[in-house]
């Protein structure tokens, strides 16, 4: 990170005793001191409006969009650059990696509204953790060619905070229409939460489907 000028890390339910015995390269330590540390990814992403996951496709089948890590870094410039114009200063975006053992988990990439993937030999798609961020942060740092980009989603788009704001409201109104339908029920959501990523609304159609939903569940409660 301190190779590429990232400074925010943020860190989800770190290992205590490998976390309070981290070390930094020379130059760095800074990183690890102002790091913040959360409980859980969608804390993590809170204020995040456009939030990509890293890893590999042999061993899954991901429902969110696949970027190669070059569309990945244009899609994340985007979005910084669209939210820096728009006064939009606490807006963000992440790049989230998963653990050295496993990588992300299919509950973890729910909070994303893509998947980003560095193309390596099928004989080993697995890479070093490391490896892979240093690979990832050249693509979302390096200078574009002056060529136009092309525009991976729009321009603005609702933070997962206030996604799952929605995503709660629709649950509840699912639930007094007494409508558990397989497709969008699931123990923790992810379903319901990959759905509303994959139609990113920006903030004006998040207000009017939280409007809409409010007056649906209003009537489902005082109907007789």
């Amino acid at each position: 990170m301190a190779n590429f000028g990232l400074r925010r890390l943020s860190i989800v339910s770190p290992f205590a005793v490998n976390w309070s015995e981290a070390k930094s390269a020379v130059g760095a330590p800074e990183l690890l001191h102002e790091a913040r540390v959360f409980d859980s990814l969608g804390e993590a992403i809170e204020a995040c409006a456009l939030v990509i996951g890293t890893g590999s496709l042999d061993r899954r089948r991901p429902e969110q969009r696949v970027l190669t890590m070059s569309q990945a870094g244009t899609a994340l410039r985007s979005a910084l650059n669209t939210t820096a114009h728009g006064g939009q200063e606490n807006a963000r975006v992440a790049l989230v990696f998963g653990s050295e053992k496993h990588g992300l988990t299919a509950s973890d990439l729910a909070w994303c509204h893509a998947i980003a993937v560095i193309e390596t030999t099928s004989q080993q798609p697995s890479m070093n953790l490391g490896q892979a961020v240093a690979v990832a942060l050249y693509e979302l740092t390096r200078v574009e060619d002056g060529s136009s980009p092309v525009i991976l989603f729009p321009q603005t788009v609702a933070d997962s905070e206030h996604l799952e704001r929605l995503a709660a409201l629709v649950e509840e109104t699912m639930e007094e229409a007494n409508y558990l339908t397989r497709g969008l029920r699931s123990s923790n959501g992810e379903a319901l939460r990959i759905l509303l990523r994959r139609l990113m609304p920006n903030d004006a159609d998040l207000r009017r489907m939280m409007g809409l939903f409010r007056r649906i569940l209003w009537r489902l409660r005082h109907t007789d």
